[in-house]
């Protein structure tokens, strides 16, 4: 069990910043010699992340062990350099689902199951299994949301039973600033430490989150009516990286002065490099997620942490009304594409018309997990002249089912966590680009999350071994499945059946992505 614990909770509004703040402040305390792990409890019903709509909750993360979680644990990732599983992820329809199965087999002995104390054991107990030195626990969600209280007075238990001394908590909440009157106004975060404190919580340190620095009038007055002492009402106004933020906070030396409430030993070595400057290279996303960038976060990112400056979201939509002229007309603009993936057939088409712009005309693109799969159903239609090629996943009657489900997935009934999911091994050819850009590795092991494939073997016509002859697509990746595919006369046509952008770090993006961004930047062959 842990020593000491950080718990992180979020006020006033949601998307703040509590992921990325608990992911700085994690590393720093690591880079200064402790044994941090990080927790995430998100308070919905949800099992997982994995049935979630991106447009609602923002991509699905996927683990090296096969979970499926909320993007934050992807922050946690790139922000600390390691790869986390599914046990730093707890739902609320985790904690039920195992309470309820234990009521169901007698485990309570006859007792009535309640919140308290069944619910919060629960809680309890998977936190307290946890790993490291010290332990940072974020709290999804906003202090007076009705389904997050009971995380909360589960680790305000935690805080009782182990010893106070050994918490640290922390609240970080918005203040606006009203342009009317010219003025901050904390009283929303009043109220919302004034509710943490009616659950039994006293904030150690508040992180005020505004669009601009604050005055310190007002950092006074959140202090004064919140009960905490100045040097610990910190503001942190946003940030045009958000990799700065961890540069930010160390130079407030947040990291000293919760080490020393914590009793904990630290040095003061730092270690942070990320990306400064960027290329302004014009790199699209076409996409059919378009309610928040949060769809598309790890690839975002990827070419963030790559040197490029951030992609544009394309409406694939948009695209399938389009001619090709138009589409080429629109697309010229762009350095470089990228088809992601995702599911259900919405927007295809306008995909498999940016795909076609972008094989004819030498654009370098990457596609990704369902991009693949158009990749191979574009090429049949417009090379192999197969008439009505598609997947079984948009037409279960097409002539030919160039991409199919895989046949450990027709049985399956349950959607949730039953695809093929997490690190999987990936051998890759010889004298392929891939090769190239895995610097010659011939095994990878790459995240996956999907059911369907392309079927290479029904479809021999359209593919090809490497250094074979003829005007097919290469296979340069395989295992039981093809697991990506290149043309060997275009600067970069490269799809790939797993997801590169969940491994990518902060100083370490995933190779793929750098790659793509020099073709994107015509430095391919520098």
């Amino acid at each position: 069990m842990p020593q000491r614990f950080i718990v992180v909770t979020g006020g006033v509004l949601s998307g703040i910043g509590k992921g990325i703040f608990s992911a700085s402040l994690a590393r720093i305390l690591k880079d200064s010699g402790v044994n941090v792990n990080i927790l995430k409890i998100d308070p919905y019903l949800n099992v997982d992340a994995g049935t979630m709509n991106p447009n609602q909750h923002g991509e699905v993360f996927v683990t090296d062990d096969g979970y499926e979680a909320d993007l934050d644990l992807g922050h946690y990732e790139r922000f600390l350099g390691i790869n986390v599983s599914r046990k730093n992820n707890i739902t609320a329809g985790q904690i039920y689902y195992s309470v309820i199965k234990r009521e169901r087999e007698g485990k309570y002995l006859g007792s009535t199951v309640q919140i308290v104390p069944h619910v919060t054991s629960e809680i309890k107990d998977r936190i307290k299994s946890m790993d490291g030195d010290l332990l940072v626990i974020e709290i999804g969600g906003t202090v007076g949301d009705i389904e997050g209280e009971v995380f909360l007075e589960a680790v305000r238990e935690l805080a009782f039973e182990i010893g106070r001394e050994k918490f640290h908590f922390v609240h970080v909440t918005y203040v606006p600033y009203l342009r009317t009157t010219n003025e901050f106004k904390t009283k929303p975060t009043q109220q919302s430490v004034q509710l943490l404190r009616r659950i039994g919580i006293h904030p150690d340190t508040i992180i005020v989150r505004t669009e601009m620095p604050i005055d310190a009038n007002s950092l006074f007055k959140v202090s004064l009516f919140s009960g905490v002492p100045k040097n610990r009402v910190i503001n942190l106004p946003d940030a045009s990286n958000v990799y700065e933020v961890p540069d930010v906070l160390h130079s407030l030396n947040l990291h000293k002065l919760i080490a020393k409430e914590l009793g904990l030993d630290i040095n003061d070595s730092f270690n942070w490099s990320y990306p400064k400057s960027f290329e302004l290279l014009k790199i699209g996303i076409v996409g059919k997620y378009l309610g928040t960038d949060d769809a598309y976060k790890s690839i975002i990112e990827s070419i963030y942490l790559s040197g490029a400056q951030k992609p544009i979201v394309i409406d694939a939509q948009e695209l399938e009304d389009m001619t090709d002229e138009q589409i080429k007309n629109y697309l010229d603009d762009f350095d470089a594409l990228i088809i992601p993936g995702g599911f259900g057939r919405r927007g295809i088409e306008g995909k498999i018309k940016a795909i076609k712009y972008a094989r004819e005309n030498k654009k370098p693109i990457l596609g990704i997990c369902l991009g693949m799969q158009l990749m191979a159903i574009e090429f049949a239609r417009n090379v192999g002249k197969l008439e009505g090629a598609n997947s079984t996943e948009f037409d279960e009657n097409t002539p030919y089912p160039v991409v199919n489900m895989m046949e450990s997935q027709k049985e399956v009934l349950n959607l949730g966590g039953t695809m093929r999911l997490g690190a999987q091994k990936t051998q890759i050819m010889k004298g392929t680009l891939l090769s190239r850009i895995y610097d010659g590795q011939e095994i990878v092991y790459e995240r996956h999350r999907h059911r369907y494939e392309v079927d290479a073997e029904a479809f021999p016509q359209l593919f090809k071994n490497p250094g074979e002859e003829g005007y097919k697509l290469t296979i340069s990746a395989k295992s039981d499945f093809v697991e990506a595919v290149e043309l060997d006369d275009h600067p970069f046509f490269v799809g790939i059946q797993y997801h590169p952008e969940y491994k990518s770090k902060v100083g370490k993006p995933h190779p793929i992505f750098k790659w793509l961004v020099k073709a994107a930047g015509g430095k391919i062959n520098d």
